[in-house]
């Protein structure tokens, strides 16, 4: 007999962008899950902000299969159609690159996908059930653009076709992503010369005629040119997902004109509104100020696996730089420093620490200390509240505490409780979360930590024996004091993480 998947029991309510509240999570077909990303434009390595919206998407991810849910998970790869403005001027941004470094454009491309795959893979992030490019759909994206035309939503000028926004705002609400009013829009603009071609500056490229020295180019019905970037995602996302589906995720800068744009082609295209729940992830901060390459206010992520960076005192592993960023809700803004990613290794290696201690834990007649089918339940309340991963992590630390007690012997635990409690902390831990356990991830640095107290162990051990008491207490106190607890028994020295 089939075992009920969690979601029957467990009701997931998350935050919508479009309305402004947390709702009940309730998919279109029951028990399936139709997942968009806008994933990365690939003319550089990727940045610690982008990691940080695909981390978030990663939670949600695997959250909706740990509950049971068959998922299909579509994020993008931008390889075509970004410019550097989001006003429709300048270069494509992979052309740029690919011209100032005399490659090819989709030398460019591969390039910097493998990166984006490589660093992703660092953090432990599970990859998405399709990847698709905009250069491999830009059939549908013209097939879009022709349907939307045919709608009277769109019109050709010069070879470039740009989407009419006040005509769509006549029956449909353009701005209602981001609480936005047209006419407030109209009030604020100030016409560009280089928009010229447009009847309104509001009004976005669906279709650009590439000029003579535009190196990424494809024939369509108007032009040779290239697909305005917000169309690709409204062509890939209705290919694999339909032209409605569950959830639509992306960082908070996309929520206009992005995402707000994507909304107006799916309307128009369509006649309906393309997605349920929208999902944004907030920014990062480095040291309490916005992350800027241009005034040095920024780190990479290999600037973090490294320790090579005046930013940081010291390398951190990948994971633990993926813990730290969990342990802040996906929709607050999270500031890096040193310090707080120094606390969060020790918070990591105290949770670790516990996982590893489970099995040599000795059961007994009755559970005393905590209430563990309660304690469970309250790591999934956690995340039914709109994945709120500091929540479930504080609760995880609440079986931390208990099960250090129950190594000293002042608590108990029955052998279903303890299975229980097992089960759920690793499955929190390394399933819901995407941490890996540090004897497999980081066993350099774990092993080298360990090797380095048990030295100071054998140290304090020799002083002891040579009434040296006063070194013997300094040792100790002063690994107490960096969060290393050393404990005396009858079998010597032992040492874990506070």
């Amino acid at each position: 007999m089939a075992e009920t998947p969690l979601y029957t029991h467990q009701k997931l309510s998350l935050y919508n962008s479009i309305s402004g509240k947390k709702e009940t999570f309730t998919p279109i077909t029951p028990g399936n899950v139709g997942m968009y990303v806008c994933g990365p434009t690939v003319y550089s390595n990727v940045h610690l902000g982008n990691c940080r919206t695909f981390i978030s998407f990663d939670l949600v991810y695997r959250y909706l299969k740990h509950l049971g849910y068959k998922v299909r998970y579509v994020r993008n790869i931008t390889d075509a159609g970004h410019l550097e403005s989001d006003a429709d001027v300048g270069e494509d941004k992979v052309a740029k690159k690919a011209r100032l470094e005399q490659l090819e454009p989709m030398e460019i491309v591969q390039r910097y996908t493998l990166d984006f795959h490589n660093v992703l893979a660092k953090f432990n992030t599970v990859p998405p059930s399709i990847e698709p490019t905009a250069t491999g759909h830009i059939v549908e994206q013209i097939e879009i653009i022709k349907t939307i035309i045919e709608n009277g939503f769109a019109y050709v000028v010069n070879g470039s076709v740009y989407f009419d926004v006040l005509k769509f705002n006549e029956s449909n609400h353009y701005g209602k992503l981001s609480g936005r009013n047209l006419e407030d829009m109209i009030a604020n603009t100030r016409e560009l010369a280089a928009q010229s071609d447009k009847k309104n500056p509001q009004d976005f490229a669906l279709w650009k005629k590439a000029e003579p020295q535009h190196i990424m180019r494809w024939p369509s019905p108007w032009s040779d040119g290239f697909p305005g970037w917000h169309l690709e995602c409204t062509a890939m996302s209705s290919k694999y997902l339909g032209e409605h589906f569950d959830i639509h995720g992306g960082g908070m800068d996309l929520k206009f004109p992005h995402h707000e744009c994507e909304i107006a082609q799916g309307e128009a295209a369509c006649g309906q509104s393309p997605v349920n729940y929208w999902m944004h992830a907030n920014m990062l901060t480095l040291n309490g100020k916005k992350m800027s390459k241009s005034t040095g206010n920024s780190i990479s992520p290999a600037e973090i696996f490294s320790g090579e960076t005046d930013k940081l005192s010291k390398a951190f592993a990948p994971t633990v730089a993926r813990f730290f960023m969990l342990q802040a809700h996906y929709r607050s803004v999270l500031d890096f420093s040193s310090e707080a990613l120094e606390a969060s290794e020790k918070g990591f290696y105290r949770l670790m620490d516990a996982v590893q201690a489970l099995p040599a834990i000795q059961t007994g007649s009755e559970t005393k200390g905590l209430d563990v089918p309660a304690w469970r339940q309250t790591c999934y309340d956690a995340m039914n509240d709109d994945f709120n991963s500091p929540i479930l992590i504080a609760k995880l630390f609440d079986a931390v505490k208990f099960i250090n007690t129950l190594k000293e012997e002042k608590a108990s635990i029955t052998a279903n409780d303890l299975e229980l409690l097992s089960t759920t902390l690793r499955g929190f831990v390394f399933d819901v979360l995407g941490l890996l356990d540090s004897n497999e991830e980081s066993s350099d640095i774990s092993d080298k930590l360990s090797g380095t107290v048990e030295l100071l162990i054998r140290l304090r051990a020799e002083a002891r024996a040579n009434k040296d008491f006063a070194i013997g207490d300094k040792i100790r106190d002063e690994l107490a004091d960096m969060g290393i607890q050393l404990k005396d028994g009858r079998d010597g020295t032992t040492f874990s993480l506070n």
